[in-house]
């Protein structure tokens, strides 16, 4: 967790840096330079503002957090002191601000000169809505992005009695499923480090070494390459049958299954990859198992196909395990969770490879693919790479692993 006092000097060095010089290299920028442009940042808003039209609202709404970084480049911190971002249908972006942060904000705000500021015994909602009036914005829907605190859904509620609140999700989640050059040139960087840092954590076992020991290893890599460390989950032997750990001791030794689950963060833009590997010589059910598991996340890839629907990808890589005795469905032993996840800003956004999701897939859309194989009492074997849509289809942000034996390329 990041302290309220770490967030504060973080957020204070959300510089932006030319757009060419990030798209171009991004991973030699320093990390206090944010590495959107000025110009993209435009354009998303622009974005936002068309689909406000085409969806007949008035405003889209934006708590601290991913959106308004996304939106406006702004990084804050959360508190109960609400800082909003309002993205009007037509003219220019403003914000309502505590008035004593305002100094500070600024310091950090190149998107717009519209801030209206309040003082601690006013209430900066009924100053939102009043601001939407002064626009000519009396009535209608608003658009309240999903991480919206209800606080601050709430005092919009009671201040605004002659407008319709409503999920900015038709906004939000069309601009940000759809990365630019820019974005994956970030999360390739990301996926690139993290790569190092999972081969780094891999040539540091050694028999009795435990989880944390290993993890911490991959989080001096992420620092040292000048990432964020995001996570590091590495699991044991039985441990590697939950999907997401135990909380049970574990000890490394020969002839255990060993999972790595790895992400970290670039230019707030994130990577997250799986390798599983034996320590020591695989046993031949551990083999076949780590063999199946590869040809699920083949299948997924070659089922990741331009304006077929997300769920396939998933239908795909299930349909090997089904085939070969597993499942069905989440059942187990078997995949006990969905293919895979979309990613972005954040390790887990919109844009899952799960049944029934039958949005088709685009150009620009970033998600993983991870078919894990969980086998109770015994281990799971799961191998994660992440992909982003091109014209010509899908490409890998990390290169699948060759064999058990041979965990990158």
């Amino acid at each position: 967790m990041i302290h309220r006092r770490q967030f504060l000097q973080s957020s204070s060095l959300a510089l932006l840096a030319p757009s060419i010089l990030t798209q171009s290299n991004p991973s030699l920028l320093p990390l206090s330079f944010n590495p959107i442009g000025l110009e993209e940042r435009k354009q998303r808003i622009e974005k936002a503002q068309t689909l406000l039209l085409k969806n007949k609202m008035r405003a889209l709404i934006l708590d601290a957090g991913t959106s308004m970084e996304y939106f406006t480049g702004i990084k804050w911190y959360p508190s109960e002191r609400s800082l909003l971002a309002i993205i009007p249908d037509r003219g220019e972006i403003s914000f309502i601000c505590p008035a004593f942060e305002e100094d500070r904000f600024q310091e950090i705000n190149v998107i717009s000169q519209q801030v209206r500021t309040w003082e601690e015994h006013e209430n900066p909602f009924a100053m939102t809505i009043q601001w939407l009036k002064d626009q000519g914005i009396r009535s209608g829907k608003l658009a309240i992005e999903e991480r919206t605190r209800f606080f601050i859904f709430d005092g919009l509620r009671k201040a605004g009695a002659t407008f319709q609140l409503v999920s900015g999700d038709p906004i939000s989640i069309p601009c940000r499923i759809i990365k630019s050059p820019a974005e994956i040139a970030l999360m390739q960087r990301a996926n690139d480090i993290t790569v190092e840092a999972i081969k780094a954590g891999m040539a540091s076992l050694k028999e009795g070494m435990t989880p944390v020991e290993v993890a911490t290893k991959i989080a001096q890599v992420h620092r040292s390459q000048g990432a964020v460390h995001d996570f590091a989950l590495v699991n044991m032997g039985v441990a590697t049958s939950y999907p997401h750990g135990s909380n049970k001791p574990q000890i490394l030794k020969q002839g255990d299954v060993v999972l790595m689950d790895v992400g970290c963060v670039v230019g707030g833009y994130s990577s997250d990859i799986t390798r599983t590997i034996v320590f020591g010589k695989p046993t031949e059910k551990q083999r076949k198992i780590w063999d199946l598991e590869k040809k699920s996340q083949a299948a997924g890839f070659a089922a990741a196909q331009l304006g077929r629907p997300c769920e396939e990808v998933d239908r795909a890589s299930r349909k090997v395990l089904e085939d070969a005795g597993f499942g069905p469905g989440y059942r187990l032993p078997g995949l006990p969770h969905r293919t895979g996840h979309g990613i972005g800003m954040n390790g887990h956004e919109w844009g899952n490879m799960v049944k029934g999701n039958k949005d088709p897939l685009q150009v620009g859309m970033c998600f993983s693919i991870e078919p894990t194989i969980a086998i109770p009492g015994e281990f799971g074997i799961r191998l994660e790479d992440c992909v982003y849509m091109t014209q010509d289809g899908p490409r890998w942000f990390s290169q699948p692993s060759p064999s058990v034996d041979i965990p990158f390329q």
